[in-house]
């Protein structure tokens, strides 16, 4: 439901051309890597050729010792290529390494018990947020999020709630050299719009994602802060309009705002002075 498409998800972060034999055939595998992990249903040779700017020979030769190492596999009945076991054990291997987001499950659940809404973890990759853990909401309208999606940052309340508490040069840094592309009509699309969002937020404790991402879904997120007081990840609270109304946005803002802040403490992480 609430899904980044391919189309707006750019280049992978490490599609970055690198000369010399095995190391530019490294590269050309896990850029394949990450276009199918962008794909859930697969991906044609010709359009992962194309995304990747290879020729079809390079890219089948890649994917077929992808797949003999258990990384990558195809549907025989289509023909299109798919992340296979292999490559989800290593993907799961970040989150058991990453200690945040076992501390942060049970976090989720109260949340969901308490908002009766789903909640989520995600944290910054690039522009982009990725969602890494999610407790959904028992009512039968709810929000989903594919784990490992992607959302552009300022598009999103777990984007705007790191970006928010991000260094100021870093953050301008990033908005100068990131497009501010609307994803849908109440996206903050320009830099004057988004700062002084990023100053209610600081001020608030929480963002607010006011169908700015999807039509009919609000979302309210907040930061977890790392030992240096940095942004570390984010979690929200996410549902239909029609649950989650702007008069109820408040008080769910203070719900995540003092989780995320427990979650913080749990982790040995330090507060910003401001928060």
């Amino acid at each position: 439901m609430n899904e980044v498409k391919r189309r707006t998800a750019g280049r992978p972060s490490g599609s970055s051309k690198v000369s010399g034999g095995h190391s530019q055939s490294l590269v050309r595998g896990l850029t394949l890597l990450e276009y199918l992990s962008l794909s859930p249903r697969g991906l044609a040779l010709s359009e992962l050729a194309e995304m990747a700017e290879l020729a079809p020979s390079t890219t089948h030769r890649l994917l077929q010792a992808l797949q003999s190492q258990g990384f990558v596999s195809q549907e025989n009945e289509q023909g299109l290529w798919r992340i296979d076991v292999k490559t989800f054990r290593i993907g799961n291997s970040f989150l058991e390494a990453r200690d945040f987001v076992a501390t942060s499950r049970p976090y989720l659940r109260r949340l969901t018990r308490d908002s009766g809404e789903t909640a989520n973890l995600g944290i910054r990759d690039g522009t982009a947020a990725v969602f890494l853990a999610q407790h959904e909401s028992p009512q039968m309208m709810r929000m989903i999020t594919r784990l490992g999606s992607r959302a552009p940052l300022h598009a999103s309340g777990v984007g705007k709630a790191l970006l928010a508490w991000m260094a100021d040069d870093e953050r301008n840094q990033l908005l100068e050299r990131h497009e501010l592309t609307p994803v849908t009509a109440n996206t903050l699309a320009t830099p004057r719009a988004l700062e002084q969002e990023m100053a209610l937020i600081r001020r608030e404790g929480f963002a607010c994602d006011r169908e700015e991402h999807a039509i009919g879904l609000h979302c309210v997120a907040a930061c977890i802060h790392n030992e240096h007081g940095h942004p570390l990840a984010a979690i929200s609270v996410s549902g239909p309009v029609a649950r989650i109304p702007d008069t109820r946005l408040a008080e769910l803002g203070q719900l995540v705002r003092s989780t995320a802040a427990e979650v913080t403490a749990q982790l040995g992480g330090q507060l910003p002075a401001s928060w």
